[in-house]
């Protein structure tokens, strides 16, 4: 979704478009000239974001036609209760796409029969323009370039440069999305997804390709210091396999800004050798074992509210089966963003489904995981169905410590919500007793134990205002201290996340910014001097202070992530963390990225040497070990806000490394049965004495991994002390000469752990299995 208020509606060219044709109360505003004359050199759009850190950032240009279908839904009149039912939801959405197409084909073709009337030029170039945007909002190219060059030639007649100029680009984009769908991109990935374009992937059909390039090349003829189009002309070439020396120097980026400075081995996407070669559009995703057989599944969810969640059966041995018509998944439509959690203490892993994000208010949708292989939607009865909200943000915790784990969501001008588990299959809103019902435009929720007080807090990421940072005061209410310890930035704000990156045992706090700006992020690459905010590492200084480090571990970038989560690729005992980057224009196109961890000190960009740059927009990240090799691979759902960008979801197979590692599995008795919230701690002997710290989550804000957690040791033979802390309880266990490379089991208040047996398999080729056991007591 866009990083900018979808209420802030009429700053763009295409955004007037939409307001003029739908609803008629601005046409009259818009068009009182004397005598009806055309407007001229009206500006196409309006580049600034607004707000005080980004005044003057030049956007990307949006060509995908979402604003106008949005404006539609959100002002069409709906049946009572229509956002309580997901088939409603359904309906009234693709109404709303119906509604908008009828509108403008109908201005299209009244103005067309007045083309003699040289005054409706500029209308009807604005008709056409809108329905270019639509046709681009379907997917349908061809139509869509056939209305954008109307358009473009109605723009010239009366001589709007900006127009014009908007035009170029907007034409030069479709034909570029257009050469990925005529060479089968977004259902196919490979190495024509993976940024640098690998030569040898080139197009086989290459007219849309240089149709892009003709239209880029004539923008910058009038514009030669437009850095996004530059881009998409660099990007152009390379699917041509014409990079670097195809393109005109003066308009060359040189491929040494990306270069990887380490290299840690080729990860390689194995989705459609695994049977997950669904395609989506923006998503969520859970990687958990869903019915406790010894491997994770995969659930994934689709920003399109009439498209049916999916659950895949983890088959141990390198395929995975379609469950979700037979655990009843299916059921259940749309969804931005999923998260997992044992909420009655069962055994079984329950998910958690929200919607509306960007949108308009939905139900959430409640699973109860009914341990036989389905689930059961449980929202009305448990509690959490009314109201609708608005959102994609949330997070499981104890916060009372009682047992039962609570959930916080954030919404979307809607007053945020703290859900308190009773215990008893209900959840009553606390949120106003516990003073944290406050109404922003909430885009991330995360908890995290930061004064490790055995009491979680709750950090807010916010868009367009300050975020917060709630403080568990361990009676029910919650104090904002964001400010008072300085870290209530960045101001346009998305996915976050604590972890502690130095294993200091002090949890850390990572808030990324967001901007739509393929411009900005460019710059960043290039080290030019930017405007727009970047962002935010702040390092927990004994639990009483934080101080920003981004400088200091060289992430002072500007990013534009939506989808996100932390892991350990190299299992060198520090954590990594991956950013699913993108916005809902076609022509935001910027890699990936994969940062690895420089034993808490920086973090080095392994993109390209990874081969994890997928260029397509990136949604819910999980980092996941599927066929217990003792490496965890990369998940993530890639696609758009529309369904002319869906795109197959990805599977990044880590190519594995020589360090050591171990999986922690734990079982709550007194504290919640996933134990979520439980702190593991490691020293080790590996050449000198150190630490590692893991708290038991899901990870980052948007997508989840697995409850059970995945440590690398590094080259460490036996782990000297394993020490597990449980908060609720206040207690703590303490396994000594533990032995590496193997999944164990500790459950609350025993003595000993349990070795589990894990049968290992290839992962994406089927060629046997084999068994891990490990070593250890």
């Amino acid at each position: 979704m866009s990083g900018i208020r979808v209420r802030r509606c009429f700053r763009s060219a295409a955004l007037l478009l939409s307001a003029v044709l739908v609803f008629p109360v601005f046409v009259s505003r818009s068009n009182q000239n004397d005598q009806g004359a055309e407007p001229q050199n009206e500006p196409s759009q309006d580049r600034g974001m607004g707000g005080p850190a980004q005044t003057g950032v030049q956007m990307t240009r949006d060509t995908s036609g979402w604003d106008i279908v949005e404006e539609v839904f959100k002002r069409m009149e709906k049946p009572p209760d229509w956002n309580q039912d997901m088939q409603s939801i359904c309906q009234v959405r693709r109404r709303a796409e119906d509604i908008a197409f009828d509108i403008i084909q109908s201005m299209v073709q009244d103005l067309d029969r007045k083309e003699w009337d040289p005054r409706n030029r500029w209308k009807r170039m604005r008709a056409h323009w809108a329905l270019a945007l639509w046709s681009d909002y379907q997917g349908k190219m061809d139509q869509a370039l056939e209305h954008f060059q109307t358009a473009y030639q109605l723009a010239v007649a009366y001589g709007a440069r900006e127009d014009q100029l908007a035009l170029l680009e907007e034409i030069g984009t479709a034909y570029y999305a257009q050469a990925d769908q005529q060479n089968h991109v977004k259902v196919s990935n490979g190495k024509a997804c993976i940024f640098p374009i690998d030569p040898a992937a080139r197009y086989e059909v290459t007219s849309g390709s240089e149709h892009a390039i003709k239209y880029f090349l004539k923008y910058l003829e009038l514009k030669p210091e437009d850095l996004e189009v530059r881009w998409l002309l660099n990007l152009a070439f390379m699917t041509l396999g014409e990079y670097p020396a195809g393109v005109p120097q003066q308009y060359l980026i040189p491929s040494s800004a990306f270069q990887s400075k380490e290299d840690i081995g080729r990860f390689v996407d194995v989705a459609p050798t695994l049977g997950l070669n669904i395609l989506n559009e923006a998503g969520g995703i859970i990687v958990d074992d869903f019915d406790n057989d010894g491997f994770l599944d995969i659930v994934t969810s689709s920003f399109d509210p009439c498209a049916p969640m999916h659950y895949f059966h983890n088959n141990g041995d390198g395929t995975f089966t379609d469950r979700s018509v037979e655990s009843g998944i299916a059921k259940q439509l749309g969804g931005a963003n999923l998260l997992q959690a044992d909420y009655n203490n069962d055994g079984c892993m329950d998910i958690l489904v929200l919607r509306g994000a960007f949108e308009l208010p939905m139900r959430k949708s409640l699973l109860r995981n009914n341990c036989d292989g389905t689930f059961t939607d449980v929202t009305r009865e448990a509690g959490l169905a009314v109201p609708a909200t608005p959102s994609e943000a949330a997070a499981w915790a104890d916060f009372d410590n009682d047992g039962n784990v609570d959930l916080f969501v954030g919404n979307e001008d809607f007053p945020s919500q703290l859900f308190r588990n009773k215990g008893d299959g209900t959840f009553a809103d606390v949120a106003s007793a516990a003073g944290v019902d406050r109404k922003r435009f909430a885009k991330g929720v995360v908890a995290g134990d930061y004064d490790n007080d055995g009491y979680p807090d709750f950090y807010v990421s916010n868009e367009g205002s300050t975020n917060f940072l709630y403080h568990n005061n361990r009676n029910g209410t919650f104090t904002d201290v964001a400010s008072q310890l300085h870290v209530e930035l960045p101001i346009y704000s998305y996915p976050v996340w604590f972890f502690d990156y130095d294993n200091d045992g002090w949890p850390d706090l990572f808030v990324a910014s967001y901007v739509d700006s393929d411009a900005e992020i460019l710059r960043s690459y290039l080290n030019l001097p930017v405007k727009a905010e970047g962002s935010k590492l702040y390092k927990n200084i004994g639990g009483h202070s934080f101080r920003d480090v981004t400088k200091d571990v060289e992430l002072d970038r500007v990013f534009s992530p939506m989808g996100v989560n932390f892991g350990d690729v190299d299992n060198d005992g520090f954590l990594d963390f991956y950013l699913g980057t993108g916005a809902p224009p076609y022509g935001s196109i910027t890699p990936h990225v994969l940062m690895r961890n420089d034993k808490g000190k920086r973090f080095v960009d392994i993109t390209t040497s990874s081969g994890t740059g997928e260029l397509h927009k990136g949604h819910g990240v999980a980092f996941a070990d599927l066929n217990n090799s003792g490496n965890e691979d990369i998940l993530e759902i890639v696609g758009g806000a529309v369904p002319g960008d869906r795109h197959a979801m990805v599977v990044f197979r880590n190519p594995g490394h020589s360090n050591n590692w171990i999986t922690v599995h734990l079982v709550g008795v007194k504290t919640n049965r996933a134990a979520i919230g439980a702190r593991i701690k490691l020293t080790l002997t590996d050449g000198g004495d150190r630490s590692i710290y893991r708290t038991v989550s899901s990870g980052g804000s948007f997508g989840a991994s697995p409850l059970q957690q995945h440590i690398g040791l590094g080259k460490a033979k036996r782990i000297d002390t394993l020490e597990i802390w449980w908060p609720n309880s206040d207690t703590r266990q303490v396994f000594h000469d533990v032995g590496v490379n193997q999944f164990i089991e500790i459950k609350e208040f025993e003595k000993n752990f349990v070795k589990l047996n894990r049968r290992s398999f290839p992962l994406g080729e089927k060629t046997g299995t084999r068994l891990v056991t490990g070593g250890g007591r």
